[in-house]
């Protein structure tokens, strides 16, 4: 799971809601809601704040990557990728659970005009990389990537809900969004420090290009400009929230399956393109708002503390059964995780007595030979701090290991990881702890076994050694 910006201050607290219920200076019209019960209106509130919360936390990463060019994550704007291809160590602050796995590749396509096409390259056998579409709703819609698509060079048009036209000669697969706004986020399989250049080297060979490029004709009418909301977590995630996301709705076309539910959600005035003026409503019904986000949160809290593994948080609006909750969950601890299908992460918090890991402690990891890791591209086990989920700087610069590495077997093929800040005699298996301070690990598994997929394969327990 990588998240572009820290949720521990959501998780922490979520107490967004001081200012509110305060109506930003926007906001000219008033809302439009039906007459109901202040009951009602808080639980179609909950609901509906549930319902936003991804892709708010989405709309936050459009702003920086594709809307703001003074913000240091500003990828160039619509139609272009960024590609980053740095070692991330402890000194990188901006990326939560970061890893040195998959270095990135983030690009947001516009397709109200026409669509646009992705082109890779071939890779040899071996190599791992992946594009994962992510749609406005934060589904993994597609992809485009070794597992998926194979490992040959390929062009792939990806298409909004409105086009109508036909693959030109060249795409091998048309990739249709249920929303008019796409992120693309490329990953490519990093084999070692000194394989750096070619990764760079095969990101270059990414390429995007708008429909009319492609096919050599003349660009169709440009889409009408739009004018973006500013966006402020204190207020987007309080009672502000209705109007980002009328705005957002405006390009997701209503989906069969959501009749009801958008019917439902006008009785509070979520309408698409609607303005929303908070202050407009009477007081119950502006109590009502604020408690029903505050079921919300609370429900997301409470829930998180389950959570073990990704199964059922990530994937596509099939795969999720429209379960709002656990997007929002998926938004909240690790948001743009892959589908089970192509990576699945799991970890672990607490050793096996149901104590916290915890710095100066030291632990062991131990996987039976039957049981270990089932992956068909590779696997990786990362340390991070808590609360900031960063890696933590040590002696040897080791902050994950992994099925690359030349790792020392157990006399019968298991494979048994120390986690502790002082080396041990088998250095080779030696993942450095901080010295004081809880930390957490994270296990990911790139191609999934089927028996992953389907709940069968559990990561082993950290056990505590005394000393």
């Amino acid at each position: 799971m990588q998240l572009p910006f820290s949720r521990r201050h959501f998780l922490g607290g979520l107490s967004l809601l001081g200012a509110g219920l305060a109506c930003p200076g926007w906001l000219l019209a008033a809302s439009q809601t039906e007459a109901t019960t202040p009951e009602e209106f808080r639980a179609i509130a909950r609901e509906a704040w549930l319902y936003a919360y991804p892709m708010l936390m989405h709309y936050q990463t459009l702003q920086k990557q594709a809307l703001d060019p003074n913000a240091r994550e500003y990828v160039g704007g619509f139609g272009r990728f960024r590609h980053y291809s740095e070692l991330f160590t402890p000194a990188n602050r901006d990326i939560v659970t970061p890893n040195n796995d998959t270095p990135y590749s983030w690009a947001w396509l516009d397709l109200r005009a026409e669509p646009q096409v992705l082109s890779v390259p071939a890779v040899h056998e071996g190599r791992y990389y992946v594009h994962q579409l992510v749609d406005l709703y934060t589904h993994n819609f597609a992809y485009v990537g070794v597992l998926s698509t194979g490992r040959e060079a390929g062009n792939y048009l990806i298409a909004g809900p409105d086009w109508q036209g036909e693959a030109p000669p060249g795409i091998r697969q048309v990739l249709r969004s249920e929303t008019e706004i796409v992120m693309v986020l490329g990953r490519t399989g990093l084999e070692g420090k000194a394989d750096l250049e070619q990764v760079r080297a095969i990101q270059q060979d990414y390429r995007l290009q708008p429909l009319h490029q492609y096919v050599g004709t003349s660009a169709p009418a440009a889409a009408p400009a739009i004018a973006w909301l500013h966006w402020d977590a204190r207020q987007g995630l309080g009672s502000a929230f209705i109007g980002h996301l009328n705005q957002l709705l405006t390009l997701c076309p209503v989906h069969p399956s959501e009749q009801v539910l958008r019917q439902r959600f006008a009785r509070i005035g979520i309408v698409p393109g609607q303005a929303f003026d908070a202050a407009a409503l009477n007081p119950a019904q502006r109590q009502a708002l604020l408690a029903g986000i505050q079921d919300a949160q609370a429900e997301m809290k409470a829930t998180s503390a389950k959570v073990r593994g990704t199964h059922g948080l990530f994937g596509t609006r099939e795969a999720l059964h429209n379960n709002y909750l656990n997007r929002a969950l998926a938004a909240a601890l690790g948001i743009y995780g892959n589908s089970v299908e192509e990576a699945y992460y799991t970890g672990a918090r607490l050793d096996g007595r149901g104590q916290p890991l915890q710095g100066g402690q030291r632990y062991r990891l131990h996987f039976a030979a039957d049981a270990l890791p089932p992956a068909s591209e590779f696997w990786s086990l990362t340390l991070y701090d808590l609360p900031d989920r960063q890696l933590v700087a040590n002696a040897i610069d080791r902050y994950c290991l992994s099925s690359r590495d030349e790792l020392q077997r157990d006399a019968d093929g298991g494979l048994t990881f120390w986690v502790q800040s002082d080396a041990p005699v088998a250095r080779d298996n030696w993942l450095p702890a901080p010295r004081q301070g809880p930390f957490t690990l994270v296990l990911r598994l790139y191609g999934p076994s089927k028996e992953v997929v389907a709940h069968g394969w559990a990561m082993p327990q950290v056990e505590p050694v005394s000393a």
